[in-house]
């Protein structure tokens, strides 16, 4: 095998192991993809100020990411269905990220439950919410969380409906899958990835199957799920999951100014500035470009952190340095784990770790918390988002 030297290596070697409809379900976004480009793009158009004759020596990326302690800003998204990359999938990336010493974040569609992950990791893992109608189901999924120890809440405020992706349709993507012949054919194809499924017998959402009401199996979930995303969330709603929890909240899915003072003013410990990887509201502009405003209008009243589009140590930066206190990581991580299970998620983090070392140390830079404006040229009204069409 090639040397593993970016993400893009990891990526072209996943989309060879991986079933074609769960790299699809990982490599798209909502309708015409327009926001899905434009969150790598618009990383692109920001250059680095390079500095010489600087003392670089002793470089740090070490910080914190509310208040816990991390190698560097960067933690392990939520991402549904990662237990249908590669075996087992979120118990071994939430391993890798412990080890390399970031935070894993739990789907609720995940499909290793809560308690597997806690019974086969040693350190705290964030959860993720998705708020649903049972309103039952969330307690006791709140109270599972808090059980198993995670040390964080993020609640997903962005998909109270969920954007159309053409590709998963075409493929059939469900829960569970509908194995149509152009996919049972690809499966086929698989055989690493068929052998680690076959070996484990986590293949459904263990948070949900056999814990919400009515969905004892594969087959009931689907028409369960398709009916729970709750339309009607509002800020009210997450003052009570606050409350409920009573731990360190992160708010997820923040794209205006607005909205993150209103975050702020419902007391979350950070708010995570996103458009879901692109695969929600179409059209809307990137996590970059709106991170500027959005670090201007809270200041310093929540910790703002920042997702969708990073592929690099230097897109890390770069989202620090316009203000960002925190990053995550999704499809760099998936990537890593459909090629090589969880030694690729190490891999695509030391490859991240290593790229945001180098790139600050030519930027005269020692340590994250230094990073600033001053070390980038933006194009014309980029950080106005007024001024960027």
């Amino acid at each position: 095998m090639a040397a593993i030297t970016c993400i893009e290596d990891l990526r072209r070697l996943y989309a060879r192991r991986a079933p074609r409809m769960f790299y699809d379900y990982a490599e798209s976004g909502s309708y015409t993809e327009q926001t899905f480009r434009e969150n790598t793009d618009d990383f692109s158009r920001i250059r680095l100020r390079q500095r010489v004759a600087v003392d670089i020596s002793e470089r740090s990326t070490r910080t914190t990411m509310i208040g816990q302690d991390v190698a560097m800003p960067v933690a392990l998204a939520r991402v549904g269905l990662t237990g249908m990359q590669h075996a087992d999938g979120e118990i071994l990336a939430a391993r890798a990220a412990g080890e390399f010493g970031v935070p894993f974040t739990l789907s609720t569609m995940s499909i290793c439950s809560i308690e597997d992950v806690a019974s086969n990791t040693t350190r705290p893992f964030w959860f993720q919410l998705y708020v649903m109608r049972d309103e039952d189901f969330m307690a006791r999924l709140i109270e599972r969380a808090r059980v198993a120890g995670c040390s964080a809440l993020v609640v997903t405020l962005d998909l109270q409906v969920i954007g159309q992706r053409h590709k998963d349709l075409k493929n059939g993507l469900s829960a569970p899958p509908k194995l149509t012949l152009p996919t049972l054919v690809n499966l086929a194809t698989k055989w690493r990835w068929g052998l680690g499924m076959l070996g484990t017998r986590r293949r459904f959402f263990g948070n949900i199957v056999g814990h919400a009401k009515g969905v004892s199996d594969a087959s009931s979930l689907s028409s369960w799920t398709n009916e729970q995303f709750d339309p009607r969330l509002d800020w009210a709603k997450i003052r009570k999951l606050r409350d409920m929890w009573g731990g360190k909240l992160i708010l997820k899915g923040v794209l205006d100014a607005e909205d993150a003072r209103m975050a702020a003013d419902v007391g979350a410990d950070a708010i995570v500035v996103s458009n879901h990887g692109g695969r929600q509201l179409d059209g809307a502009l990137s996590s970059i470009r709106m991170l500027p405003s959005i670090v201007e209008a809270v200041g310093d009243r929540v910790e703002v952190h920042m997702d969708s589009g990073i592929r690099s140590g230097q897109d890390v930066l770069k989202a620090l340095a316009l203000g960002a206190r925190g990053t995550y990581v999704g499809r760099a991580f998936i990537y890593g784990l459909g090629a090589m299970g969880q030694a690729g998620v190490s891999k695509a983090l030391e490859v991240i770790h290593k790229e945001l070392d180098i790139t600050m140390g030519l930027c005269g830079e020692r340590d994250v918390h230094a990073l600033g404006p001053h070390n980038l040229i933006l194009p014309h009204g980029f950080s106005d988002p007024a001024m960027s069409l």
